[in-house]
């Protein structure tokens, strides 16, 4: 049977933290009536990652692994996942254990108002380097974009699938990711969620190489936005 709700997690070197975000994904959505898969995407990982991700698809069915042959970054990880899904409906998060799983069963709940739901982190467990980075780049995407979402870094979300109407695949698109499905018209919502501190692996984050991406994102997804067309209510001469 296919699935109903895909949650998909990009992983590069997050080996010690496999098993434990699978059974803390099982545990949070034992209580769930619909079906349901964990998608783990290896984004060519040098330790040992698919090796545990295979070995939870042996323990549990409903545990899907996906590997890249080369590293192509977290925006292609979650590409990947969720095209290797059908599920109309969607869950991201980081695989590294900062995201609170526990968030997500209200954020599907909330899906029967809007059609796409972020997390916004509110006592963020990080350091004040990447806190501060994060508050510049919204003043940028603000003045740039007209859009403000607190925090667009958040991989905690859940959403519809057709939310992706409209959204091409690009390096930087998961941090770019509400404000293109905003732009498309659909109905979005931040929510406060949970945000925990690192207990294993190594963050991948660093200030000068997103740095000179971040810019040329701003100026790319700024003209997309300017040029993009916006969803509109069709009425068929053949249906009256």
């Amino acid at each position: 049977m296919s699935a109903k709700i895909a949650i998909v997690v990009p992983l590069f070197n997050e080996s010690d933290n496999v098993q434990p975000l699978v059974d803390e994904l099982v545990r949070v959505f034992a209580a769930e009536k619909r079906t349901w898969e964990i998608v783990l995407v290896d984004d060519s990982s040098t330790d040992d990652t698919w090796a545990r991700i295979t070995q939870a698809q042996r323990a549990d069915a409903r545990v899907r692994g996906l590997r890249h042959t080369q590293n192509r970054g977290q925006s292609a990880a979650v590409w990947t996942g969720i095209a290797g899904s059908t599920a109309p409906l969607l869950c991201t998060l980081d695989g590294d254990l900062q995201n609170d799983p526990a968030e997500l069963p209200r954020m599907l709940g909330l899906l029967g108002e809007v059609d796409f739901v972020c997390g916004h982190r509110v006592n963020r467990q990080d350091s004040l380097v990447r806190k501060i980075s994060s508050r510049i780049a919204r003043a940028a995407r603000k003045a740039a974009l007209r859009a403000d979402f607190a925090d667009t870094g958040c991989a905690l979300r859940a959403f519809r699938r057709e939310c992706l109407d409209g959204v091409f695949p690009f390096n930087g698109l998961h941090r770019f990711l509400p404000i293109l499905v905003a732009g498309g018209g659909f109905r979005c919502r931040e929510v406060p969620v949970n945000h925990r501190p690192r207990v294993a692996g190594v963050s991948k984050y660093g200030v000068w190489n997103r740095l000179g991406r971040g810019i040329h994102d701003l100026i790319g997804v700024g003209w997309y936005q300017r040029r993009r067309i916006a969803r509109v209510r069709i009425e068929d001469s053949r249906a009256t």
